[in-house]
């Protein structure tokens, strides 16, 4: 399993006045969710920070993230993004189990 963890960080206000950066951030999330081979797939907000997101994937392997990176809606949210380009990424990718509950 191929697990994506991390945080994303928007420029100030992006989140309280951009609704379309909002709703390309919905759109990618449901999307990606029905994609083959998704497992999770959550952006979340910082509650100290609301322009910093909390990245979360689980793919069940490596050919099912890239068919991700090169789906439409990746595209799609690609082009809003650039315009209102994030200024901070911290991502790390991670090749995992399946866990245990906790």
């Amino acid at each position: 399993m191929i697990q994506i963890n991390g945080t994303i960080t928007l420029s100030p206000g992006t989140v309280a006045n951009n609704p379309d950066t909002v709703e390309a951030i919905r759109t990618m999330v449901q999307a990606s969710r029905a994609e083959d081979g998704c497992i999770d797939y959550t952006f979340a907000q910082d509650l100290t920070d609301p322009d910093t997101l909390i990245v979360y994937e689980r793919w069940r392997d490596q050919s099912a993230l890239a068919a991700h990176g090169a789906s439409s809606h990746m595209a799609e949210f690609q082009k809003v993004m650039a315009a209102n380009p994030p200024v901070g990424r911290n991502l790390r990718i991670y090749e995992t189990g399946d866990g245990k509950p906790l």
